[in-house]
């Protein structure tokens, strides 16, 4: 659904991608991997407005961010 914008559910192609953000007080679509809202990483959205199926990506950069955030649980 991220690459090639078609939902897996429905096949519809009408898919529409809300990109994560981090807000005041760390508010928004993100994760926190610190104390503060400078160590979020935000998640993206892609939805399928057909069906309703929701898919949530995290960025390649942010990956590693998340994997070694200490709030990670292994």
């Amino acid at each position: 659904m991220k690459i090639n914008r078609i939902c897996p559910k429905c096949s519809s192609a009408d898919v529409v991608r809300f990109d994560g953000y981090t807000g005041a007080y760390g508010t928004g679509n993100n994760i926190m991997t610190g104390n503060t809202v400078f160590s979020t990483v935000n998640v993206n959205r892609y939805i399928c407005c057909r069906c309703g199926y929701t898919e949530e990506w995290i960025d390649q950069e942010d990956l590693e961010k998340i994997k070694n955030s200490k709030r990670a649980k292994q």
